[in-house]
């Protein structure tokens, strides 16, 4: 029955409204902006923090992840996305298992850059709408507590709505206007879901960079210093004679 309800939130709020054209084109205004916030950061900064650190073509790792991103865009949820991610990364990506097996789960409950800009961009339209004035302090506020929101945001689809009301007491704004962007929210949703997948994966592949020579000094130490059943015994004795022999039964 969600679908039904969330009608009548709208209809009571486009009631209360006197001139619905405008509110419908800001709404449209802040559809595109999102949009254009989240391919910039997707498209450009993700991809120069990976290419920095790693120095190798972002966008042949991305085409590596883009049937994650893809069912991503399908679900609205990371979470759900997690096995996909994971099979594309070591498949695709060639990422150690014991790197994405840790990253990717911890990266899909708190790493979620999408859901921190889109958050941020829908209280800067909430205050718009309300002819509410923002200062430098008050945008700073937005910032953080967006990012700080976004990282207890569940991996479900539209929990960034039920942090958003977070972010909208922090500077003061009312929290009822959150049905302005629930048309378009279920959109969104999809976006910034892919966005958060691409940055679990970049974030990833930096790590799996950065620790190459330590997993292979893990694994260099596990192949000398294998166990076996005798392991511990001395082979001299303490007047430096040999020990005897030891049969197995």
């Amino acid at each position: 029955y969600s679908p039904l309800g969330i009608t009548f939130l709208i209809a009571a709020k486009i009631v209360e409204m006197r001139d619905f054209g405008v509110l419908l084109g800001k709404v449209g205004l802040y559809f595109i902006t999102v949009l254009c916030g989240l391919a910039v950061h997707g498209a450009c900064i993700l991809p120069a923090l990976y290419f920095l650190c790693v120095r190798k073509n972002p966008y042949k790792f991305i085409a590596g992840i883009f049937q994650a991103m893809a069912t991503a865009f399908g679900t609205s949820s990371s979470s759900a996305t997690l096995p996909v991610t994971l099979h594309c990364l070591e498949h695709n990506c060639g990422v150690d298992p014991r790197v994405s097996s840790f990253v990717i789960p911890v990266g899909a409950t708190i790493n979620m850059d999408g859901t921190a800009l889109y958050e941020a961009v829908a209280a800067l339209f909430i205050a718009q709408v309300n002819n509410l004035s923002m200062d430098f302090g008050q945008i700073v506020t937005i910032s953080i507590t967006a990012t700080a929101a976004s990282i207890g945001a569940a991996g479900v689809p539209q929990a960034g709505l039920v942090t958003m009301v977070i972010v909208l007491s922090a500077v003061g704004l009312p929290t009822d206007d959150i049905t302005l962007i629930l048309v378009v929210d279920w959109f969104l949703d999809r976006f910034r879901t892919m966005i958060n997948v691409e940055g679990d994966s970049l974030g990833a592949g930096i790590v799996y960079h950065l620790s190459k020579q330590e997993l292979a000094a893990v694994e260099k130490e596990g192949e000398e210093g294998v166990l076996t059943p005798f392991t511990g015994i001395d082979d001299k004795k303490p007047n430096g004679t040999d020990s005897a022999a030891i049969t197995a039964v």
